[in-house]
C-alpha cells in the first residue's frame, strides 16, 4: 500500500463577497416583506459575509459544475496540468441537475482527456467521500494523481422565485402566506463555493500533509431526516420523493426547496458528532493531545459553545487554542467548508512540519460524520 499526500489545494469563491444586509437583495425578498426569520438565524450563525454564484441583478454566473472547475484549474501550473488527472472525484449536495452525474459535468467543462471519475452524492460529507474514495485509490497503487473536489451551488435553490408559487397557494387557503421556519432557515445559512486537492504518492510541493486515515460513521440506522430536499416528511417522520407527488404539487409545496428540522438539529448533531469522535480516538489510539490543528466544520457559530461543552462532558475536551475555523467569512458552503478551511491553513503559514491536523465534518441530512487525520510532512 502507498503513502497518500496532499500536494496542492485550492479554493474559488465566486463574486464579491455578500454581507448581511446584501442577502436578500440578492437571494429575492419573499412576499415583499423582510425577513423576520433572517435576523435570529444571522444572531445565532455569526456569518458576516459569504459568497453566491450569482451577479448584482440576481443572474447565475456558475453553476455548480463550473465552480468545482475554477478549483480544479487553480491547482494547475506548469508542473501539473489538467491533463495529468488520472482520477476526478466530485462531492456535492446541490448538483445541476439529476443525470448526468456532477463530477460528469466538472469532467465536460475540463476538457482535459479520458479519465476515471466518481461522483458521491450527500451533502456536507459528500466532499469527505469523494477525498477518500481519491485517497483509496491512490493508496492501493491504482493510480497516481487524483484530484478531489467538494462545491456547492446552494443560492439558485434559496431565490424567492422558488417559494413564490407555495406563497401563493397559503394566501389561497388561509390567507397566511408564512412559510414554515424549517424552510426558511436555511435560506440565511448556507453559501457557494468550492474546493479541491491533489493526492500523489510522494510528498511534493510547499507544505504536504499526509493522510494518514480516514473514517465515517452514520446514525441512520436509529435517526430520521433532519435537512433534506426533492421530498416532503411525514408525520411519522419518512420522507415522501418528489416523484410521488403530483407535479403541480411540486412548487406548491416547494418540494425542491432545501429544509431542515431544526428540532432533531439541535438534539442530535452535537451529541452524535461526540460520540462518534469518541470512537475515531478510541480506533486509532489517539486523543486531543495528539492534534495541533481542529477543524471542525460547523454550520453556525451557535454551535461552537455547545460542541466545546459536549466534548467536554464525554472526557474528550479539544482546547480552543487548536480550533482553526473561517465561517465568519466564507459561510457555510457545505461539501465544500472543509477544502475552504484546510486551504486557509495551508496558505496562513502556521503550520511545521510534523503538526497534525484533524478533519471533523458533520452531515445533518441524516447524520453522518466524517473524519481525516493529516500530518504536515
Amino acid at each position: 500500500m502507498k503513502d497518500v499526500y496532499i500536494t496542492r489545494i485550492a479554493k474559488f469563491l465566486p463574486n464579491d463577497p455578500v454581507d448581511n444586509d446584501g442577502m436578500e437583495e440578492k437571494l429575492g425578498i419573499l412576499d415583499g416583506k423582510t425577513s423576520k426569520a433572517r435576523r435570529i438565524v444571522l444572531r445565532n450563525n455569526r456569518i458576516k459575509t459569504r459568497y453566491y454564484a450569482l451577479d448584482d441583478k440576481g443572474k447565475v454566473t456558475h453553476n455548480n459544475a463550473q465552480l468545482t472547475k475554477e478549483a480544479i484549474e487553480l491547482l494547475c501550473d506548469d508542473d501539473f496540468k489538467i491533463q495529468d488527472i488520472q482520477l476526478l472525484s466530485c462531492g456535492t449536495s446541490s448538483p445541476d441537475q439529476i443525470l448526468p452525474s456532477h463530477a460528469a459535468m466538472v469532467h465536460g467543462f475540463l476538457k482535459n482527456g479520458n479519465m476515471e471519475i466518481n461522483s458521491v452524492s450527500g451533502a456536507c460529507c459528500s466532499g469527505m467521500n469523494a477525498l477518500k474514495y481519491g485517497y483509496l485509490s491512490v493508496k492501493a497503487g491504482q493510480i497516481e494523481r487524483a484530484v478531489c473536489a467538494g462545491s456547492e451551488r446552494s443560492s439558485t435553490w434559496l431565490k424567492s422565485e422558488v417559494y413564490e408559487d407555495e406563497i401563493e397557494h397559503l394566501k389561497e387557503l388561509n390567507g397566511n402566506p408564512i412559510l414554515s421556519f424549517n424552510k426558511e432557515f436555511l435560506r440565511w445559512m448556507l453559501s457557494d463555493g468550492s474546493g479541491a486537492v491533489l493526492l500523489e504518492p510522494d510528498p511534493k510541493g510547499k507544505t504536504p500533509l499526509k493522510i494518514e486515515w480516514m473514517e465515517g460513521y452514520s446514525y441512520a440506522f436509529e435517526l430520521e431526516a433532519c435537512m433534506y430536499a426533492g421530498g416532503d416528511k411525514e408525520e411519522n417522520g419518512h420522507l415522501r420523493p418528489w416523484s410521488e407527488f403530483p407535479a403541480n404539487d411540486w412548487s406548491k409545496k416547494s418540494v425542491f426547496a432545501v429544509k431542515q428540522d431544526t428540532r432533531l438539529l439541535g438534539e442530535y448533531i452535537l451529541e452524535k458528532g461526540v460520540n462518534s469522535l469518541k470512537l475515531t480516538y478510541e480506533k486509532y489510539g489517539i486523543g486531543p493531545d495528539d492534534v495541533d490543528y481542529y477543524l471542525p466544520h460547523i454550520s453556525s457559530y451557535y454551535f461552537k459553545d455547545g460542541l466545546y461543552n459536549e466534548m467536554k462532558r464525554q472526557g474528550i475536551e479539544m482546547p480552543l487554542n487548536k480550533w482553526f475555523l473561517n465561517l465568519e467569512n466564507v459561510g457555510n458552503a457545505g461539501a465544500a467548508s472543509i477544502y475552504m478551511m484546510l486551504e486557509e491553513l495551508v496558505q496562513s503559514g502556521k503550520l511545521k512540519k510534523g503538526d497534525k491536523i484533524l478533519l471533523h465534518v458533520p452531515e445533518s441530512a441524516r447524520f453522518s460524520y466524517t473524519y481525516a487525520y493529516l500530518t504536515v510532512s
